[in-house]
């Protein structure tokens, strides 16, 4: 087992190294000037010649990608633009805001999916089959946006059951509850892409237990079918760690448009005003946390992975 994780992490090193290229690089070809956004259009050359110096921009992309990278390491990813204060300050409140909504969708992604999964490997060609398929369909194809927007306008505008956005009561801030109220809907609308597709992957997993070997001599000596069922899922249970890892990690990076829209105070709703506002800093930063944390999540999978099923160590 140590010499599969020791493998993994050394595998995981050149990949995050590449993701640390491709992010300095995709944010360098943002446009927009740091220098104009802190001094302004009307700035004399002087001043932004001594600024482009004290930034370190005047020196070649390598020497900056190579500063960068090493002050990322140190846990130093430079100050915001439009904030000035630390990125790692900045980043810190958004991410755990996003984990809060990121889990929060996951728990209807795993259960949802599985059931919606298992009830169509265990009646296909039947009604309930059926509709399960057809719901686990559906939600894959339900545009993320477009969902939030018709729970937005609908459910908590329509009938004001549920706050429309924001993570408390901006008048009256609560406690847990106030939170879960305001998790519902954008919860809802991160969760159904994901639910959809691990529904499809683990009923695909389960069809093919339930078609094999195995199941048929459980029931040729009589097991009831509920048991079978029950041994069909334990064998398929892998197979739900990883896709569930996966869209765990699909969540934390993918919610960009959820947290818009409902004004969530997440990794996304920063990144898309750091966009609007060409902070540069804080646009590296975000892309390398989520990256970051994409790569860690899948990571973690694959060990709970190597832990369940010894065929993967080998």
């Amino acid at each position: 087992m140590g010499r599969f994780l020791m493998g993994r992490v050394l595998l995981a090193v050149p990949t995050l190294l590449g993701v640390s290229l491709v992010v300095f690089v995709t944010v360098k070809l943002i446009p927009g000037d740091p220098v104009t956004a802190l001094l302004g259009p009307s700035a004399s050359a002087a001043s932004r010649a001594e600024l482009t110096a004290r930034l370190g921009l005047d020196a070649p992309l390598p020497e900056q990608y190579v500063r960068w990278l090493g002050h990322a390491l140190t846990g130093d990813l430079g100050v915001s633009i439009a904030r000035q204060v630390p990125v790692v300050d900045v980043l810190g409140a958004a991410l755990g805001n996003t984990v809060i909504l990121a889990l929060a969708a996951f728990v209807p992604v795993v259960v949802g999916g599985a059931l919606l999964g298992a009830a169509g490997a265990a009646f296909p060609g039947r009604w309930p089959g059926r509709l399960c398929d057809g719901l686990a369909t559906l939600a894959i194809s339900a545009p993320q946006y477009a969902v939030a927007l018709l729970l937005v306008a609908f459910v908590a505008v329509g009938t004001g059951a549920l706050p429309p956005g924001g993570m408390y009561d901006a008048a009256d801030p609560g406690g847990p509850g106030d939170l879960a109220l305001h998790l519902v809907l954008p919860a809802t609308a991160a969760a159904l892409v994901p639910m959809g597709l691990t529904a499809r992957m683990f009923r695909t997993a389960m069809a093919g237990l339930l078609d094999g070997e195995m199941v048929e001599h459980l029931r040729a000596r009589g097991l009831p079918e509920r048991v079978v069922l029950r041994h069909a899922a334990h064998n398929a249970a892998p197979a739900l760690l990883t896709i569930g890892g996966l869209q765990l990690a699909y969540l934390v990076e993918g919610v960009v448009f959820v947290e818009t829209i409902f004004s969530w105070p997440g990794l996304g709703q920063l990144l898309f005003t750091a966009l609007s506002q060409r902070d540069l800093p804080v646009i590296q930063g975000g892309v390398l946390v989520v990256a970051v944390a994409f790569v860690g999540i899948n990571l973690l999978v694959d060990a709970a992975h190597g832990l369940i099923d010894p065929r993967v160590r080998r």
